[in-house]
C-alpha cells in the first residue's frame, strides 16, 4: 500500500512539475496527496522553474548567406528493413532449369540514386531493382544476400543471408533385359 501511495505521489509530482503549479494536501487518513488542481485545505507548493532553453545562435555579422536550418537538422535517410523474400531461407526449389527468380522486400522503396548489390554464393552480382533473375543456378546448396548502397557506395542496409537448396529430378534410363550396363 505504501509503495502504491508513493508511486502515486511521485507521478502526481512529475505531472505537477510539468504544469509548474502543484498543491499539497493531507486527507483524513493522514495520506499526503499532490495535485495540479487546488483542493479544499491544500496548500500551493513552489516548484523550481526549468532553465530557459538555449536559443539558436545569432548569425555573425559579415557572414555569407544564412544557413538553412531545415537542411542542417534533416536526418540522413534510413531504410527500415531489407530481406530476401524469395527464395526463402532453407527453401528447396525443384527443377528451376538454371534460372533463379529473386525478390527482395525493402522498406521503404528503393530511393533514387541508391543501388542494390547481391551476393550469390559469395560472388557479387549486378542487379537492377528488387526483383530480378540469376542465371546458371544449378543443383546444390546456395546462399544469397542483398544490400543497398548510396550513390557514393556507402552501405545503407544489408539483409541476412538466406541459404536455400536446388534439386533436379534425374531421369535414369531403364535397362533392357540381357544388356550389360556400360
Amino acid at each position: 500500500m505504501r509503495l502504491r501511495a508513493f508511486l502515486a505521489v511521485i507521478s502526481l509530482f512529475a505531472a505537477a512539475v510539468a504544469a509548474a503549479q502543484a498543491y499539497r494536501g493531507v486527507d483524513e487518513d493522514g495520506v499526503v496527496h499532490y495535485s495540479d488542481r487546488p483542493r479544499p485545505g491544500a496548500e500551493q507548493v513552489d516548484l523550481p522553474r526549468r532553465p530557459p532553453r538555449p536559443s539558436a545562435p545569432a548569425p555573425r555579422a559579415g557572414s555569407a548567406a544564412p544557413v538553412d536550418e531545415a537542411v542542417e537538422d534533416e536526418a540522413p535517410f534510413r531504410y527500415e528493413s531489407l530481406s530476401v523474400a524469395s527464395p526463402g531461407a532453407e527453401e528447396t526449389l525443384w527443377n528451376i532449369e538454371g534460372i533463379l527468380n529473386v525478390s527482395l522486400d525493402l522498406k521503404p522503396a528503393l530511393q533514387p540514386g541508391h543501388q542494390v548489390r547481391v551476393y550469390f554464393d559469395g560472388e557479387q552480382r549486378q542487379v537492377q531493382g528488387t526483383s530480378f533473375q540469376i542465371e546458371e543456378v544449378w543443383r546444390g546448396v546456395h546462399n544469397i544476400q542483398a544490400e543497398v548502397v548510396d550513390q557514393n557506395g556507402e552501405l545503407l542496409i544489408r539483409s541476412r543471408t538466406n541459404r536455400f537448396y536446388v534439386q533436379q529430378n534425374t531421369i535414369v534410363p531403364r535397362r533392357r533385359p540381357g544388356v550389360a550396363p556400360r
